[in-house]
């Protein structure tokens, strides 16, 4: 029998947690007795517009269930929104232990006809909104020695998608600033994970049809996520991919590689008769920092 994973003590901020993936975040966290922070801008898919109501509906759902929470309204997008969250979580309860980094918006155009407002909007909230509430709450998480943050990334970021270029670029950044967080935070006990989900939201509802929202429920990623905010959880600079019941893990890896005779002209003609063996991944290995990634590389300097 596994150990039950609860969360009595512990103070959890969750972003954009009005709604969707983070309100099940948030209801399945104070359930299991951790004091949450429910924050939500309030806004439309976009962006655009704001609200009290979507935050101040999940806390009387909590507090209903014999849970403890607060709203917060402000926006992840800024600085100064995300120093305004984590000063409500201080407030409240005195301490974070937990950051689940969940806000999020879209606006899906082609490359051709995205704006430079659209490209901005989306980064803003997705990839500095990640960094802006991350860095308000790494002074509290390492002075505490303690932490478990998690990111919210995309099968967009990591392989691509259509129409989302913006949303691309900022959820596989947001995968970049994982891996150099993890190393960052070992030695304070502060583990950084990253999931991948697919699930219904107001998000995807404007890009996939009811039929499949329906069969997309957020309680079928939450597990994994509550999984990744408990303290023995281990696990750090993973990105893991859940829906509908399935649960994977994605990884950045490397080919072995060619290895080229430095004492004699590498041509692009060379490189062209070598590129099946050069673009294979059959065998490939994954590197824990970017020092381990060079290295291997630098074997080659002895031939």
């Amino acid at each position: 029998m596994s150990e039950n994973i609860r969360f009595d003590g512990r103070v959890a901020v969750v972003t954009g947690a009005g709604g969707g993936l983070g309100k099940i975040y948030a209801l399945m966290l104070a359930a299991r007795g951790a004091k949450v922070v429910v924050n939500d801008l309030g806004c439309a898919p976009d962006g655009s517009g704001g609200t009290t109501n979507f935050a101040d509906q999940v806390v009387e759902e909590i507090k209903s269930a014999g849970g403890e929470a607060v709203a917060d309204y402000n926006g992840v997008h800024t600085k100064e929104g995300a120093e305004g969250l984590i000063k409500t979580a201080l407030d409240a309860f005195g301490k974070v232990d937990i950051v689940i980094n969940n806000a999020g918006i879209l606006r899906d155009r082609s490359f051709m006809k995205m704006t430079d407002d659209d490209w901005k909007a989306v980064i803003d909230v997705h990839l500095h909104g990640t960094y802006n509430v991350t860095k308000a709450v790494w002074p509290h998480l390492r002075e505490n020695q303690y932490g478990r943050v998690v990111f919210t990334t995309s099968s967009a970021g990591l392989y691509g998608n259509f129409g989302q270029a913006n949303y691309s670029a900022a959820k596989l950044g947001i995968v970049g600033l994982m891996n150099t967080l993890k190393l960052e935070g070992e030695k304070y006990n502060i583990k950084v994970n990253t999931i991948a989900p697919f699930a219904g939201s107001r998000l995807t509802a404007t890009v996939l049809p009811q039929d499949v929202l329906e069969k997309l429920k957020p309680e079928y990623v939450a597990p994994i996520v509550i999984y990744m905010c408990w303290e023995g959880c281990q696990e750090t600079g993973r990105v893991f991919v859940a829906g509908a019941g399935y649960f994977s893990r994605a990884a950045i890896v490397e080919g072995p590689g060619v290895y080229f005779n430095l004492n004699e002209e590498i041509t692009p003609e060379k490189v062209a008769e070598k590129l099946n063996e050069i673009k294979t991944v059959e065998g490939a290995v994954e590197f824990n920092n970017a020092t381990e990634a060079t290295m291997k590389a630098f074997k080659n300097l002895g031939s």
